[in-house]
């Protein structure tokens, strides 16, 4: 079926190629040429060092393109092809549409192709020159003697093409109608079109080439509020559709066809967009191939989604695009995002978007969480859907969704700070619901075998959460002194420290080992801050007694968080909390130096009240029975636990935090999101003309 291009075949030198990029015009209706040029198959580029071979074998061809197609409009002419094919698509049946698939395909990659080569070499604006670009008349007419047919159809503009050696800017009227026509037929190839075996492909090519459109991004240095590809993807009267066939198309996640353009049955290949949507796989994912990589960590299975869902992989990183650009102005995208609502719902209050199966969307976000993007995802859904919060808050499975992230932090230093962090956000707007701050104690976890620091034979959900968490803030310590990470962490363990219950010892033992951890440091840094100027206790010159002090106020704002949150779980849940009493009765030295300062000592009375109490009653007991063993001293705090009253205690405010976005989100979720398309999508950029992406994650 066609030519076949190998990774090692010399495109410079294909006919057809040559002729569409060289001086003379084609007409749109050239039939004999257009066969022709669109009857191949390509092997696709899998990593950036097949991307930079193929960009390597097609930079010749691409410059004769750059120097000609504004006096040809050939461009333009592919784009008509292009347009003509995928009206056509909706009236065929699958066999008759099978070649059709194949030769629109084809179509739409030389066109994603050259777009590419566009932003990364040139502007937006000679992007859509390229777009708008009319023969002259000059090439009319010898097409027309060439052909001996009418002309190809006018465009609504004419575009002035200059010398490629000319340096002087001529005046160019560039309208984008041809190019808003081209960005509306992606859109209704990706909405109305089924997901067929044989179409899988091009609805991946579509996604990947408004993937690529919206990369101008990467390479100019206008705000997007100014770009004209941002501006007419951005007024899409269909952003609702789009979005729902998008967030379809990772809810149900189907795997990759093992060929591009395969066989069919016979049938009518037109759906009414409803219909296409609800009915809109022919075949179901495999989830299976995802759960070895599941556990090995985020990086591997990273590449385990590219390559066996690319579909999506690339409409979960578009949804990141439409959703994360363009926030301060109001955003079709973004809207359609946070307004959806599950399918089996009949909502009656407030505007709906769309409808999809929340089940779905959930099932797949556990499998692949672990990976960035979907983290995002999640974030945005959590943090913006209540309808989606909500249903998250329902479900009678949370480990399957908690437990991936908790991996993921546990991870750490495999992981990206980026991903830590909004990993630790989305435990913090979990944690924001009373609901699941009691189940997580609820659910009974076994063999916990990724969690080596110790062997625990059985634990709550909610203790190896606690377990994390502080891991986390002690890695947080040692590498990253990220003042927010610790925030983020502490927050998500107030919101829960007032629905603790039966709290494995060793969760018990490493909630008073950090604020006993904290303590010594501040007595570390205290003393240095004591000491005469010329001590050599400053031995790191960059460290002056400025930062010391800020690194000492921020050090104590901790250390009484984390005296909170043991006088809340203490004040609320004391009965149900023994091995927490037993551990500070046993640690109860770590609270010496801080009784009289002024930071802490109204928290420390307290949990001074409740050791006293405890103590006194164990004191008692051993008078009579001698030394006790840990379960006879445990026995005694539970009784004791019936006849404790928390009126004894001090009261303070109930601990609820509850995330709010930073000023200006845009600046820390655009560079990211563009990141992760660089780092973990199909569509390969050149690293070297990159400009806007500034994280701290390589591309």
């Amino acid at each position: 079926m066609g030519i076949n291009v190998s990774r090692t075949a010399d495109l410079a030198s294909n006919q057809w190629l040559q002729r569409f990029v060289g001086r003379q015009h084609i007409a749109h209706d050239d039939e004999v040429f257009w066969s022709g040029l669109l009857n191949y198959n390509i092997v696709l580029p899998e990593n950036s060092q097949d991307q930079l071979n193929l960009d390597s074998r097609l930079e010749a061809l691409c410059q004769s393109f750059i120097g000609n197609n504004l006096k040809t409009g050939n461009f333009g002419s592919l784009v008509t092809v292009f347009l003509e094919k995928t009206s056509e698509l909706l009236s065929l049946s699958d066999q008759e549409s099978n070649m059709h698939v194949w030769q629109t395909f084809n179509a739409l990659f030389i066109i994603r192709s050259l777009v590419k080569y566009i932003n990364e070499t040139g502007s937006e604006f000679q992007l859509l020159q390229h777009f708008e670009a009319m023969p002259s008349a000059e090439q009319l007419q010898a097409a027309q003697e060439q052909q001996q047919q009418t002309p190809p159809e006018s465009a609504s503009i004419a575009i002035e093409a200059t010398e490629q050696t000319s340096t002087a800017p001529v005046p160019v009227i560039v309208d984008g109608a041809k190019f808003e026509t081209f960005i509306d037929a992606l859109v209704n190839l990706i909405v109305v079109i089924p997901v067929k075996e044989f179409t899988y492909h091009l609805h991946l090519e579509a996604v990947n080439t408004l993937i690529t459109l919206l990369s101008v991004h990467l390479f100019a240095q206008q705000p997007t509020d100014k770009s004209i590809v941002f501006r007419t993807v951005f007024k899409c009267q269909h952003a609702n559709v789009l979005m729902s066939a998008l967030l379809h198309f990772v809810s149900r996640m189907v795997e990759v066809p093992h060929t591009m353009f395969g066989s069919s049955s016979a049938g009518s290949f037109v759906f009414g967009i409803a219909e296409s949507l609800l009915s809109i796989f022919t075949f179901r994912k495999q989830p299976d191939v995802l759960k070895s990589g599941q556990a090995a960590g985020g990086g591997e299975l990273s590449q385990k989604f590219r390559t066996h869902y690319p579909l999506a992989n690339q409409s979960l990183l578009l949804i990141l695009i439409l959703t994360n650009h363009c926030t301060a102005q109001e955003n079709a995208y973004r809207a359609s995002l946070f307004g959806c609502a599950d399918s089996k719902d009949s909502p009656k209050q407030g505007a709906v978007s769309f409808q999809i199966d929340f089940s779905a969307v959930y099932e797949t976000l556990c499998l692949i969480v672990t990976i960035d993007q979907a983290t995002l995802l999640l974030y945005l859904l959590l943090h913006r859907n209540e309808r989606f919060y909500r249903f998250v808050m329902q479900q009678q499975d949370l480990e399957q969704l908690v437990i991936p992230i908790l991996q993921t932090l546990y991870n750490a230093p495999d992981s990206n700070s980026h991903h830590i962090y909004m990993s630790l956000i989305v435990l913090l707007i979990l944690s924001e619901d009373e609901g699941f701050n009691k189940n997580v104690h609820t659910i009974m976890l076994k063999n916990i075998t990724w969690y080596t620091e110790r062997t625990i034979s059985e634990i709550s959900l909610g203790g190896i959460l606690i377990l994390i968490v502080i891991r986390t803030i002690q890695y947080n310590m040692l590498k990253m002194r990220d003042k927010y990470l610790h925030t983020n962490c502490l927050a998500a363990l107030a919101n829960m420290s007032g629905h603790f219950r039966a709290l494995h010892p060793y969760v018990a033992q490493r909630l008073v080992s950090l604020f006993e951890t904290l303590a010594r440091k501040h007595t570390r840094l205290d003393a240095q801050l004591k000491e005469p100027a010329d001590s050599a206790v400053f031995v790191n010159v960059a460290t002056t007694p400025e930062d010391m002090l800020q690194d000492l106020s921020v050090l104590e704002e901790v250390l009484r968080m984390v005296l909170e949150i043991l006088n809340s779980c203490l004040t609320n849940q004391l009965v149900y909390c023994p091995n927490l009493v037993y551990t500070l009765l046993y640690k109860r030295s770590v609270f010496e130096g801080f009784r009289s300062h002024h930071a802490f000592q109204d928290v420390i009375q307290n949990i001074d009240m409740v050791v006293g109490f405890f103590s006194s009653r164990l004191q008692r007991v051993q008078e009579q029975r001698g030394e006790l063993g840990v379960n006879e001293v445990l026995e005694v705090i539970s009784k004791g636990a019936s006849q404790w009253s928390s009126d004894r205690l001090r009261k303070f405010p109930d601990l609820k935090f509850k995330y709010v976005e930073e000023d200006a989100p845009e600046e820390f979720f655009i560079p990211y999101v563009w990141t992760l398309v660089c780092k973990y999508g199909c569509v390969h950029f050149s690293s070297e003309s990159i400009k806007s992406v500034t994280t701290d994650i390589a591309c």
